[in-house]
C-alpha cells in the first residue's frame, strides 16, 4: 500500500478511535445523571453527544498539538505514518477490551501508550517527545486528586450552605442543577479528548507529506469531524460503564452527581487550557469517590474502585506493547 494509503487508513482508523472513545467514555460523562435518574439513559446521552459537540467552539488546539508532538516525526519515512497507525491500533485494542470487562480505563493513556510503544519499538527512547509524553504522565496522579479534592471541597460546601433546607427540596433544586453540572463535564470532555484524535490525523498528515512540517493547527475538516465522531460515539453509549462508574463505586443523590460534575468540568477546563491530555476517567471517578467520601465514605465499594485503579496501571503497558507488536510485525512483513 502507498504512504497515502496508510495516511488514509490511519485516519479512518483514529475517527473509529474517535467514535469508540465516545462510548467508552460515555460513562464519565453520564453516569452520575443516569444514577441519580435525574435522566433517562436515553435523554442522558443524548444531552452529553450535544454538549460534546459543542466544544468544538469554545476550545482551540492545545491539546491536539501536544498528542501531534509525541513521537518525533521525521517527513518521507513511512515508518512514522505506520508507527501512528499501530500507535492508534493498540489503543483501540485496549479501550474494547476494556470495555467488554466493563472497566473504566482511559483512552487518552491508551493513545499515549500506544504512540509510546510504537515509537520505542522503531527508534528507541530517541524518537518520543519526552516533554509531551511527561506532561500526560504527570497528570495520571494529578486529574484524580484534584478530581478528589474538588470533589470533597464542593460537596461540603453545599452541606454547610444548605444545612438547614429540607432533603426533598436540596433535591429538587439539584436535579436541576445537574442537568447543567452534565452538561458541563461533557463539554469539558469533548474538549479534551476529541483534541486527540485531531493531534493524531494532525501527526500522521505532516509524516505523509500531506500537511508541512511547522503546520499551526490541523485543517478545519479534520476539527469538525473529530467534534462529531465523539458525539456520535457518545449518543451510541456504553451502557457496562456507566453500571460501574454510577453505581458501582457508591450509591450517589443529584446533589453528590451535581458536585462530582463540577469537580470533574473544572479539572477538564483547566487541563485543556493547560494543552494537556487529561484522562476523563481519572477525573470523575476521583470527584466520585471524593463526593462519597464526605457523603457516605463507608458506601464506597473500595473493590470496585481497585478494579478499576489496575486498570489505569495496565493501560499505558497494554497498548504500547500491543503497538509495539504490531509496528514489528510490518515491518517483518516489508511495509515500508
Amino acid at each position: 500500500m502507498s504512504v497515502q494509503g496508510i495516511v488514509i487508513a490511519t485516519i479512518v482508523a483514529a475517527i473509529l478511535f474517535d467514535i469508540i472513545n465516545g462510548f467508552h467514555d460515555a460513562a464519565n460523562s453520564i453516569a452520575t445523571v443516569v444514577s441519580t435518574r435525574v435522566l433517562s439513559p436515553r435523554a442522558a446521552v443524548l444531552w452529553a453527544a450535544l454538549s460534546n459537540f459543542i466544544a468544538l467552539f469554545i476550545f482551540h488546539e492545545g491539546v491536539a498539538n501536544t498528542i501531534a508532538k509525541t513521537v518525533n516525526i521525521q517527513q518521507g519515512d513511512p515508518a512514522f505514518v505506520w508507527i501512528v497507525l499501530c500507535g492508534l491500533v493498540g489503543a483501540i485494542v485496549w479501550n474494547l477490551f476494556t470495555w467488554m470487562l466493563g472497566l473504566p480505563s482511559s483512552s487518552s493513556h491508551a493513545l499515549i501508550g500506544g504512540l509510546s510503544g510504537a515509537g520505542l519499538a522503531y527508534g528507541g527512547s530517541g524518537t518520543l517527545n519526552w516533554w509531551a509524553i511527561e506532561k500526560t504522565l504527570a497528570f495520571i496522579l494529578v486529574a484524580p486528586l484534584l478530581g478528589f479534592l474538588l470533589g470533597s471541597v464542593i460537596i461540603f460546601l453545599i452541606y454547610v450552605t444548605f444545612r438547614r433546607v429540607r432533603p426533598r427540596k436540596i433535591d429538587r433544586v439539584f436535579r436541576v442543577g445537574q442537568l447543567i453540572s452534565a452538561g458541563l463535564y461533557s463539554v469539558g470532555h469533548g474538549g479534551n479528548d476529541a483534541q486527540k484524535t485531531i493531534g493524531v490525523i494532525w501527526a500522521v498528515m505532516i509524516a505523509g507529506q500531506m500537511l508541512p512540517m511547522d503546520a499551526q493547527a490541523a485543517p478545519y475538516w479534520v476539527v469538525v469531524a473529530s467534534y462529531s465522531a465523539m458525539a456520535f460515539g457518545t449518543a451510541i453509549g456504553g451502557w457496562r460503564i456507566v453500571k460501574t462508574m454510577g453505581m458501582g463505586l457508591t450509591h450517589l443523590k443529584p446533589v453528590g452527581g451535581f458536585a462530582a460534575e463540577v469537580a470533574g468540568a473544572i479539572t477538564l477546563f483547566m487541563a485543556t487550557f493547560l494543552k494537556i491530555p487529561v484522562s476523563t476517567t481519572h477525573t470523575i471517578t476521583g470527584a466520585i469517590v471524593g463526593v462519597g467520601s464526605v457523603a457516605n465514605a463507608r458506601g464506597i465499594r473500595w473493590g470496585v474502585a481497585t478494579r478499576i485503579v489496575y486498570a489505569w496501571i495496565f493501560t499505558i503497558p497494554a497498548a504500547g506493547t500491543v503497538a509495539a507488536l504490531l509496528l514489528l510485525l510490518a515491518q517483518a512483513l516489508g511495509a515500508w
